[in-house]
């Protein structure tokens, strides 16, 4: 893939994924500042996963966002259609209990209806090629009440701010991208980020996707937005 772009091919962006499996989590981190950090602990605190529930943990890629709903008492289930990232996170996480690593499909989840009492995704909806579908998916497998915790990059609110993160997205991700031995991955991140749904236009696809009491809460001033809902049933 010599181009990012949201026409994504999931052969293109897993083999993407795979490429950087090794070094994901280090990077992120790097590319952040650390604040993924943050943001994922905001995750966890908001789906408060209980003893004995079961947590869909989508595009879990190493599991590192997957361990904490483990460790937590819940059956976690990490899942993602790179195998790279699933191999680098079964040898990672060898010594987890609770947690198991499933290789799936966000547009086709190999998971009954009503299975999950939580269902979350971190930063990898932009990722799928159909997101309406993904959210759809991910209802089916929630139980009615079940709870979706959508992590994901946004565009703050504050218009100075927002024109500062576009020209960070524009031109300080591409000088990062010509020392990475991925390019790529960078010009995607980028382009993807650029051209994602507003914090209120999610909301509404999210809404009109089945969820009920759709609300957000901004991270970083908007760069990062927490979306949650509740399956109706």
């Amino acid at each position: 893939m010599t181009r990012a772009s949201l026409d994504k091919q999931p052969a293109d962006v897993a083999a993407m994924f795979d490429s950087t499996a090794e070094r994901y989590d280090l990077l992120n981190s790097l590319m952040t500042g650390g604040q993924d950090r943050r943001w994922r602990r905001e995750v966890v605190r908001a789906v408060d996963a209980r003893p004995g529930e079961r947590i869909l943990d989508l595009a879990a890629g190493t599991g590192t966002s997957s361990v904490p709903f483990a460790e937590a008492g819940a059956e976690t289930v990490a899942c993602d259609f790179s195998l790279g990232m699933l191999r680098v996170g079964v040898r990672r996480q060898a010594g987890a209990e609770r947690l198991r690593f499933v290789a799936g499909d966000a547009l086709r989840l190999p998971f009954a209806d009503g299975t999950f009492d939580a269902v979350t995704i971190s930063f990898g909806l932009r990722n799928v090629a159909d997101t309406d579908l993904a959210i759809r998916e991910l209802r089916r497998v929630a139980k009615p009440g079940g709870r979706l915790l959508v992590c994901e990059v946004s565009h703050p609110p504050n218009g100075l701010l927002a024109a500062g993160h576009k020209l960070h997205l524009r031109y300080g991700l591409p000088l990062l991208a010509r020392v990475s031995s991925n390019p790529d991955s960078y010009r995607y991140l980028a382009e993807s980020t650029l051209a994602w749904p507003s914090q209120a236009a999610l909301a509404e696809r999210i809404q009109k996707a089945g969820w009920a009491k759709v609300r957000w809460r901004d991270l970083t001033f908007g760069v990062v937005a927490l979306h949650h809902a509740i399956n109706p049933g």
